[in-house]
Protein backbone atom coordinates (compact mmCIF):
# COMPACT_ATOMS: atom_id res chain seq x y z
CA UNK A 1 0.00 0.00 0.00
CA UNK A 2 1.50 3.14 -1.12
CA UNK A 3 2.16 5.98 1.99
CA UNK A 4 -0.69 8.30 0.35
CA UNK A 5 -3.10 5.08 0.86
CA UNK A 6 -1.93 4.60 4.45
CA UNK A 7 -2.87 8.08 5.41
CA UNK A 8 -6.26 8.02 3.82
CA UNK A 9 -6.83 4.76 5.68
CA UNK A 10 -5.37 5.88 8.74
CA UNK A 11 -7.51 9.09 8.22
CA UNK A 12 -10.55 6.54 8.04
CA UNK A 13 -10.02 4.92 11.39
CA UNK A 14 -9.87 7.90 12.92
CA UNK A 15 -12.86 9.27 11.84
CA UNK A 16 -14.67 5.84 12.55
CA UNK A 17 -13.30 6.50 16.13
CA UNK A 18 -14.37 9.88 16.83
CA UNK A 19 -18.48 8.89 15.21
CA UNK A 20 -18.04 6.21 17.76
CA UNK A 21 -17.32 8.61 20.87
CA UNK A 22 -19.84 10.55 19.21
CA UNK A 23 -22.66 7.71 19.58
CA UNK A 24 -23.21 7.50 15.53
CA UNK A 25 -22.13 3.85 15.83
CA UNK A 26 -23.13 1.24 18.16
CA UNK A 27 -25.93 0.84 20.38
CA UNK A 28 -27.95 3.91 20.44
CA UNK A 29 -28.60 6.06 23.64
CA UNK A 30 -32.51 5.74 25.61
CA UNK A 31 -32.70 9.26 26.72
CA UNK A 32 -31.65 13.02 25.61
CA UNK A 33 -30.19 13.08 28.75
CA UNK A 34 -27.53 10.17 27.73
CA UNK A 35 -26.79 12.17 24.70
CA UNK A 36 -26.03 15.25 26.36
CA UNK A 37 -23.69 13.62 29.09
CA UNK A 38 -22.06 11.85 26.40
CA UNK A 39 -20.91 14.46 24.44
CA UNK A 40 -20.81 17.09 27.37
CA UNK A 41 -22.14 19.89 25.40
CA UNK A 42 -24.21 19.90 22.49
CA UNK A 43 -23.98 23.63 20.12
CA UNK A 44 -27.99 25.11 20.33
CA UNK A 45 -28.40 28.23 18.86
CA UNK A 46 -30.03 26.51 16.13
CA UNK A 47 -32.83 24.66 18.59
CA UNK A 48 -34.01 22.45 15.77
CA UNK A 49 -29.94 21.02 15.27
CA UNK A 50 -29.81 20.59 18.93
CA UNK A 51 -32.92 18.35 18.87
CA UNK A 52 -31.86 16.49 15.55
CA UNK A 53 -28.55 15.77 17.14
CA UNK A 54 -30.19 14.06 19.73
CA UNK A 55 -32.34 11.80 17.32
CA UNK A 56 -28.93 11.20 15.36
CA UNK A 57 -27.59 9.66 18.63
CA UNK A 58 -30.61 7.60 20.23
CA UNK A 59 -33.60 5.38 19.07
CA UNK A 60 -37.43 5.51 19.78
CA UNK A 61 -36.83 9.64 20.67
CA UNK A 62 -38.89 12.63 19.88
CA UNK A 63 -38.10 15.88 20.01
CA UNK A 64 -41.23 16.50 23.01
CA UNK A 65 -39.00 14.44 25.40
CA UNK A 66 -36.03 16.86 24.48
CA UNK A 67 -38.57 19.57 25.31
CA UNK A 68 -39.44 17.69 27.84
CA UNK A 69 -36.09 17.32 29.76
CA UNK A 70 -35.80 21.03 29.22
CA UNK A 71 -38.96 21.66 31.03
CA UNK A 72 -38.51 19.28 34.18
CA UNK A 73 -34.57 20.79 34.73
CA UNK A 74 -32.54 17.93 33.45
CA UNK A 75 -31.04 19.54 30.90
CA UNK A 76 -30.29 23.57 30.37
CA UNK A 77 -29.56 25.53 27.52
CA UNK A 78 -26.91 28.37 27.86
CA UNK A 79 -23.71 30.70 26.70
CA UNK A 80 -20.99 28.13 27.03
CA UNK A 81 -18.06 27.20 24.90
CA UNK A 82 -16.53 29.93 22.88
CA UNK A 83 -19.34 32.01 24.53
CA UNK A 84 -22.24 29.81 22.10
CA UNK A 85 -25.46 28.57 23.32
CA UNK A 86 -25.34 25.24 24.49
CA UNK A 87 -27.25 21.81 25.74
CA UNK A 88 -26.05 20.29 28.84
CA UNK A 89 -27.23 17.97 31.34
CA UNK A 90 -28.16 20.48 34.50
CA UNK A 91 -25.70 18.77 36.94
CA UNK A 92 -22.83 19.95 34.31
CA UNK A 93 -23.84 23.21 33.76
CA UNK A 94 -22.31 23.99 37.52
CA UNK A 95 -18.83 23.31 36.57
CA UNK A 96 -19.02 24.07 32.74
CA UNK A 97 -20.45 28.00 33.31
CA UNK A 98 -17.25 29.16 35.63
CA UNK A 99 -14.57 27.52 33.24
CA UNK A 100 -15.76 28.44 30.17
CA UNK A 101 -17.65 32.14 30.45
CA UNK A 102 -14.89 34.72 31.90
CA UNK A 103 -13.18 34.62 28.62
CA UNK A 104 -15.92 35.99 26.74
CA UNK A 105 -16.60 39.19 28.77
CA UNK A 106 -14.36 41.52 27.31
CA UNK A 107 -16.19 40.30 23.98
CA UNK A 108 -19.41 41.44 25.88
CA UNK A 109 -18.20 44.45 26.98
CA UNK A 110 -17.43 45.54 23.78
CA UNK A 111 -20.74 44.22 21.68
CA UNK A 112 -22.75 46.37 24.37
CA UNK A 113 -21.04 49.22 24.09
CA UNK A 114 -21.51 49.21 20.71
CA UNK A 115 -24.95 48.58 20.51
CA UNK A 116 -25.56 51.78 22.60
CA UNK A 117 -25.76 49.95 26.02
CA UNK A 118 -23.33 51.42 28.49
CA UNK A 119 -22.28 49.93 32.02
CA UNK A 120 -24.62 51.57 33.78
CA UNK A 121 -27.46 50.66 31.89
CA UNK A 122 -26.30 47.05 31.50
CA UNK A 123 -26.32 47.29 34.98
CA UNK A 124 -29.92 48.49 35.21
CA UNK A 125 -31.05 45.41 32.60
CA UNK A 126 -29.68 42.75 34.22
CA UNK A 127 -31.43 43.66 37.38
CA UNK A 128 -34.44 44.04 35.68
CA UNK A 129 -34.32 41.17 34.20
CA UNK A 130 -33.10 39.14 37.31
CA UNK A 131 -36.41 41.00 39.41
CA UNK A 132 -38.50 39.97 36.22
CA UNK A 133 -37.85 36.71 36.45
CA UNK A 134 -37.80 36.20 40.00
CA UNK A 135 -41.11 37.36 40.09
CA UNK A 136 -42.82 36.20 37.20
CA UNK A 137 -40.45 33.81 35.53
CA UNK A 138 -40.35 31.84 32.81
CA UNK A 139 -39.96 34.68 30.65
CA UNK A 140 -39.54 34.06 26.72
CA UNK A 141 -37.33 37.02 25.49
CA UNK A 142 -40.06 39.30 24.14
CA UNK A 143 -41.40 39.21 27.30
CA UNK A 144 -38.17 40.55 28.44
CA UNK A 145 -37.60 42.70 25.82
CA UNK A 146 -40.95 44.57 27.17
CA UNK A 147 -39.27 45.04 30.57
CA UNK A 148 -35.71 46.28 29.46
CA UNK A 149 -37.44 48.35 27.15
CA UNK A 150 -39.96 49.76 30.30
CA UNK A 151 -36.46 50.74 32.24
CA UNK A 152 -35.17 53.02 29.94
CA UNK A 153 -32.52 50.50 28.61
CA UNK A 154 -31.60 50.12 24.36
CA UNK A 155 -33.00 46.51 23.22
CA UNK A 156 -32.83 47.39 19.44
CA UNK A 157 -30.58 45.36 17.21
CA UNK A 158 -28.76 42.87 19.12
CA UNK A 159 -28.81 44.92 22.50
CA UNK A 160 -30.85 42.61 24.26
CA UNK A 161 -28.94 39.16 23.43
CA UNK A 162 -25.83 40.95 24.88
CA UNK A 163 -27.69 42.13 27.63
CA UNK A 164 -29.42 38.76 28.05
CA UNK A 165 -25.36 37.30 27.71
CA UNK A 166 -24.15 39.42 30.63
CA UNK A 167 -26.76 38.09 32.97
CA UNK A 168 -25.93 34.08 31.76
CA UNK A 169 -22.04 35.24 32.22
CA UNK A 170 -22.94 36.45 35.74
CA UNK A 171 -24.40 33.23 36.23
CA UNK A 172 -27.87 34.44 37.07
CA UNK A 173 -29.89 32.92 33.98
CA UNK A 174 -30.19 30.24 32.42
CA UNK A 175 -32.77 29.06 29.20
CA UNK A 176 -35.58 26.76 30.45
CA UNK A 177 -38.53 25.13 29.26
CA UNK A 178 -39.93 25.59 25.94
CA UNK A 179 -42.90 28.39 24.86
CA UNK A 180 -43.80 27.19 21.67
CA UNK A 181 -41.59 28.39 19.28
CA UNK A 182 -39.08 29.89 21.91
CA UNK A 183 -37.39 28.69 24.99
CA UNK A 184 -37.96 30.58 28.49
CA UNK A 185 -35.20 31.91 30.56
CA UNK A 186 -34.89 31.54 34.67
CA UNK A 187 -33.23 32.38 37.19
CA UNK A 188 -30.48 29.69 37.16
CA UNK A 189 -30.53 28.92 41.28
CA UNK A 190 -34.57 29.41 40.68
CA UNK A 191 -34.73 26.20 38.22
CA UNK A 192 -31.53 24.15 38.93
CA UNK A 193 -31.83 24.70 43.01
CA UNK A 194 -28.58 25.79 44.86
CA UNK A 195 -25.14 24.91 43.38
CA UNK A 196 -22.64 21.99 44.63
CA UNK A 197 -19.45 22.61 45.82
CA UNK A 198 -17.65 24.87 43.96
CA UNK A 199 -15.06 22.41 41.56
CA UNK A 200 -11.18 23.71 41.66
CA UNK A 201 -10.39 25.30 38.51
CA UNK A 202 -7.53 22.31 37.84
CA UNK A 203 -10.00 19.70 38.66
CA UNK A 204 -12.50 21.28 36.70
CA UNK A 205 -9.74 21.21 33.41
CA UNK A 206 -9.41 17.53 33.70
CA UNK A 207 -12.79 16.79 33.87
CA UNK A 208 -13.13 18.52 30.97
CA UNK A 209 -10.64 16.90 29.28
CA UNK A 210 -12.16 13.84 30.49
CA UNK A 211 -15.76 14.13 29.35
CA UNK A 212 -14.45 15.65 26.03
CA UNK A 213 -12.09 12.65 24.87
CA UNK A 214 -14.94 10.47 26.04
CA UNK A 215 -17.36 12.12 23.47
CA UNK A 216 -14.49 13.10 20.89
CA UNK A 217 -11.55 10.87 21.60
CA UNK A 218 -9.32 10.66 19.84
CA UNK A 219 -8.44 14.22 19.48
CA UNK A 220 -5.05 16.54 20.61
CA UNK A 221 -4.68 19.36 22.67
CA UNK A 222 -5.83 22.03 19.76
CA UNK A 223 -8.76 20.16 19.10
CA UNK A 224 -9.77 20.63 23.01
CA UNK A 225 -9.07 24.32 22.90
CA UNK A 226 -11.07 25.33 19.98
CA UNK A 227 -14.13 23.08 20.95
CA UNK A 228 -14.24 24.48 24.53
CA UNK A 229 -13.09 28.17 23.64
CA UNK A 230 -10.03 27.58 26.15
CA UNK A 231 -6.15 28.63 26.24
CA UNK A 232 -4.10 25.82 24.88
CA UNK A 233 -2.12 25.33 27.92
CA UNK A 234 -5.25 24.91 30.44
CA UNK A 235 -6.12 22.20 27.41
CA UNK A 236 -2.81 20.91 27.92
CA UNK A 237 -2.90 20.93 32.04
CA UNK A 238 -6.85 19.19 31.96
CA UNK A 239 -5.54 16.43 29.63
CA UNK A 240 -2.55 15.52 32.06
CA UNK A 241 -5.06 15.82 35.17
CA UNK A 242 -7.28 13.36 33.54
CA UNK A 243 -4.46 11.13 33.01
CA UNK A 244 -4.59 10.83 28.93
CA UNK A 245 -3.21 8.04 27.15
CA UNK A 246 -1.04 9.71 24.37
CA UNK A 247 -1.20 7.81 21.18
CA UNK A 248 1.97 6.68 18.23
CA UNK A 249 -0.40 8.89 15.76
CA UNK A 250 -0.11 11.91 18.25
CA UNK A 251 -4.13 11.94 19.22
CA UNK A 252 -5.21 11.43 23.16
CA UNK A 253 -7.24 9.56 24.41
CA UNK A 254 -8.73 7.88 27.71
CA UNK A 255 -7.23 4.77 28.84
CA UNK A 256 -8.47 1.64 27.80
CA UNK A 257 -10.48 3.73 24.86
CA UNK A 258 -13.83 2.12 25.80
CA UNK A 259 -15.10 3.13 22.20
CA UNK A 260 -13.00 1.23 20.25
CA UNK A 261 -14.76 -1.81 19.31
CA UNK A 262 -17.65 0.12 18.18
CA UNK A 263 -15.35 1.96 15.78
CA UNK A 264 -15.21 -1.20 14.04
CA UNK A 265 -18.03 -0.74 12.10
CA UNK A 266 -18.34 2.35 10.41
CA UNK A 267 -21.83 4.39 11.28
CA UNK A 268 -24.92 3.83 9.07
CA UNK A 269 -26.10 6.37 6.90
CA UNK A 270 -27.91 9.07 8.76
CA UNK A 271 -28.85 12.49 8.28
CA UNK A 272 -27.15 14.82 10.87
CA UNK A 273 -29.21 18.45 11.85
CA UNK A 274 -27.70 22.10 11.84
CA UNK A 275 -24.75 22.69 13.64
CA UNK A 276 -23.79 18.35 14.44
CA UNK A 277 -21.54 18.37 16.64
CA UNK A 278 -19.48 16.41 14.16
CA UNK A 279 -18.38 19.41 12.49
CA UNK A 280 -17.75 20.85 15.79
CA UNK A 281 -15.89 18.50 18.05
CA UNK A 282 -11.99 18.96 16.14
CA UNK A 283 -10.13 22.09 14.95
CA UNK A 284 -10.21 20.20 11.17
CA UNK A 285 -13.61 19.19 10.31
CA UNK A 286 -12.57 18.33 6.47
CA UNK A 287 -12.20 14.56 7.37
CA UNK A 288 -15.69 15.00 7.23
CA UNK A 289 -16.55 17.19 4.60
CA UNK A 290 -14.02 17.07 2.26
CA UNK A 291 -14.43 19.12 -0.85
CA UNK A 292 -17.86 19.82 0.04
CA UNK A 293 -16.50 22.74 2.72
CA UNK A 294 -19.87 24.86 1.03
CA UNK A 295 -21.93 22.67 4.34
CA UNK A 296 -20.63 25.61 6.58
CA UNK A 297 -21.47 28.61 4.83
CA UNK A 298 -19.55 31.99 4.78
CA UNK A 299 -21.44 33.49 7.72
CA UNK A 300 -20.82 30.72 9.95
CA UNK A 301 -23.90 28.36 9.34
CA UNK A 302 -23.77 24.74 9.25
CA UNK A 303 -26.34 23.44 7.12
CA UNK A 304 -27.77 19.35 7.81
CA UNK A 305 -25.81 17.35 5.89
CA UNK A 306 -26.21 13.28 5.09
CA UNK A 307 -22.97 11.09 6.73
CA UNK A 308 -22.49 7.83 4.95
CA UNK A 309 -19.14 5.98 5.67
CA UNK A 310 -17.88 8.86 7.94
CA UNK A 311 -18.59 11.44 4.76
CA UNK A 312 -20.88 13.99 3.97
CA UNK A 313 -22.24 13.19 1.06
CA UNK A 314 -25.08 15.40 0.52
CA UNK A 315 -26.96 18.56 2.20
CA UNK A 316 -30.73 18.16 2.87
CA UNK A 317 -33.26 20.67 3.95
CA UNK A 318 -37.39 19.92 5.03
CA UNK A 319 -39.87 21.35 2.86
CA UNK A 320 -43.84 20.60 3.45
CA UNK A 321 -43.17 18.71 6.14
CA UNK A 322 -40.69 16.59 3.43
CA UNK A 323 -36.71 15.96 3.65
CA UNK A 324 -35.53 16.96 0.47
CA UNK A 325 -31.94 15.64 -0.32
CA UNK A 326 -29.54 17.40 -2.39
CA UNK A 327 -26.67 14.67 -3.16
CA UNK A 328 -23.13 15.63 -4.24
CA UNK A 329 -22.83 12.88 -6.68
CA UNK A 330 -24.88 9.83 -7.61
CA UNK A 331 -25.96 7.48 -4.56
CA UNK A 332 -25.88 3.93 -4.60
CA UNK A 333 -29.14 2.55 -4.42
CA UNK A 334 -28.76 0.85 -0.89
CA UNK A 335 -27.69 4.53 0.30
CA UNK A 336 -30.16 6.19 -1.11
CA UNK A 337 -32.90 3.71 0.90
CA UNK A 338 -30.95 3.90 4.02
CA UNK A 339 -31.01 7.62 3.60
CA UNK A 340 -35.04 7.44 2.94
CA UNK A 341 -35.42 5.24 5.63
CA UNK A 342 -33.62 7.66 8.11
CA UNK A 343 -35.83 10.92 6.46
CA UNK A 344 -38.92 9.16 7.62
CA UNK A 345 -37.42 8.77 10.89
CA UNK A 346 -36.36 12.59 11.39
CA UNK A 347 -40.65 13.49 9.99
CA UNK A 348 -41.46 11.14 12.89
CA UNK A 349 -38.96 12.80 15.35
CA UNK A 350 -40.06 16.27 14.89
CA UNK A 351 -43.52 15.72 14.42
CA UNK A 352 -45.39 19.15 14.67
CA UNK A 353 -41.96 20.75 14.91
CA UNK A 354 -40.85 19.99 11.69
Amino acid sequence: MSPDNQAVMADRAVTAERCAAQWLSGEPAASAEEVARRLLAVQAQDPRGARLAVRARSAGLSAADVDSALACGSLVVSWLNRGTLHLVCAEDYWWLHPLTTPQVRAGNARRLAQEGVPPDDAERAVTTVRDALAADGPLTRSRLRERVAAAGVRTEGQALVHILLLASIRGLIVRGPVAGRDQAFVLARDWLGAPPAEMGREAALGELARRYLAGHAPANDRDLARWAGIGLRDARLGLARCGAVQRADGLAELPGNPRRAAAALPPPPRLLGAFDPLLLGWASRDPITGPHRHIVTVNGLFRPFALVDGRAVATWTINAGQVVLRPFADLEPETRAALNTDAADVTRFLGKQG
